[in-house]
């Protein structure tokens, strides 16, 4: 008898512990010191949670607003991919186009990857990352060290391999075809349009009011030094991006039809699909198709998840990176969303 006492209690204590609201999962986060940041809900095309915690600078106690923006990381691939085909929609280059078309300067072992290869990681092109290191470090940077490489990893469009290099070049191609700075040409492209007024590509001498300063775990201060675009770079809040993700639903940015092609994954050699279109990863499962990415740096994290059928999306923006457990979080918050839809 005791022993079924003590499986019921487990049971009872397991619903307990899983039926929760997002509120709830929140709070135990932050309460725990796993989250200090911004955070989003959408369920239903509908905010169900909007809120902060925590503070953007730990040793001067200024708390977070929700307009405090937060760097992102890789999450700017997103709008980087966004750029790339809204070139494409004026008319100015084809996914198709040889990247060295419009980057002279790339290694001739590199003349013969499209921009398509870039976009979804297909491209054979060698990750700086956790190599070059320096403070300051630019996309003439990167470029000078691809040029000193022997050649590619693999041939191109025959296997996947996450190069942020890759997403450099796309930036110096959206420089070169716009005759505009990154920063401008998503400015007046995206930004802009989609009143996202407090999103900001980081350069030289930038000045972004209020932003987060980054923290580890141990609440040492670890902040964003490096000057690369398009594999990173972007400052921006929960709700900003939120925007961008209605933007994408109602095509206010792109066609129809490009925002397919935006989801779309390669076959790879093997004949299996890759799990990357352009700038997002794409889930398929249950007839549901998921849009996500993350990223980190320093002391930042960011995670961009969006259920493209049932109109759910969860943003959370931290500034103490490596005490956030991502996909911990994101199975939990999850599991709030489907235990509250819709019969």
């Amino acid at each position: 008898m005791k022993h079924f006492y003590l499986i019921f209690y487990l049971i009872l204590m397991g619903c307990q512990t899983t039926n929760q609201t997002p509120n709830e999962v929140m709070k135990h986060y932050y309460r725990n010191g796993k989250f200090n940041g911004s955070i989003l809900i959408a369920q239903n095309n509908q905010v169900i949670m909007d809120t902060v915690f925590g503070y953007r600078d730990l040793h001067q106690k200024a708390v977070l607003k929700k307009e405090t923006p937060f760097y992102i990381a890789s999450l700017s691939k997103s709008f980087t991919a966004i750029a790339m085909f809204r070139l494409v929609e004026k008319g100015l280059l084809s996914l198709d186009d040889h990247a060295v078309k419009f980057v002279g300067n790339l290694p001739a072992y590199a003349h013969h990857m499209t921009i398509k290869q870039l976009l979804n990681h297909t491209s054979g092109i060698r990750d700086y990352e956790n190599i070059l290191t320096k403070k300051g470090l630019t996309n003439n940077d990167v470029i000078h060290w691809l040029q000193s490489q022997s050649g590619l990893a693999f041939k191109p469009g025959t296997k996947f391999q996450y190069s942020n290099s890759g997403y450099i070049i796309l930036s110096l191609i959206i420089e070169n075809v716009s005759g505009m700075s990154y920063a401008r040409f998503l400015k007046e492209n995206i930004f802009d349009p989609l009143q996202m007024h407090h999103t900001t590509v980081y350069e030289p001498n930038t000045v972004i009011p209020d932003k987060a300063v980054g923290y580890n775990r141990n609440k040492e201060v670890e902040d964003y030094s490096i000057l690369t675009t398009g594999d990173g770079g972007i400052y921006a809040t929960a709700e900003d991006l939120y925007k961008l993700d209605k933007a994408l639903r109602t095509n206010q940015l792109l066609s129809e039809e490009s925002t397919k092609l935006l989801y779309q994954t390669p076959i790879l050699e093997n004949n299996t699909h890759s799990e990357y279109g352009s700038g997002w990863f794409i889930e398929k499962s249950d007839g549901m198709m998921i849009a996500k990415h993350t990223g980190g740096l320093a002391g930042f994290r960011s995670l961009f998840w969006r259920d493209l059928k049932n109109g759910n999306t969860i943003i959370a923006l931290t500034n103490q990176g490596d005490a956030f457990p991502v996909f911990d979080f994101l199975n939990d918050i999850k599991k709030t969303l489907r235990q509250q839809a819709p019969e």
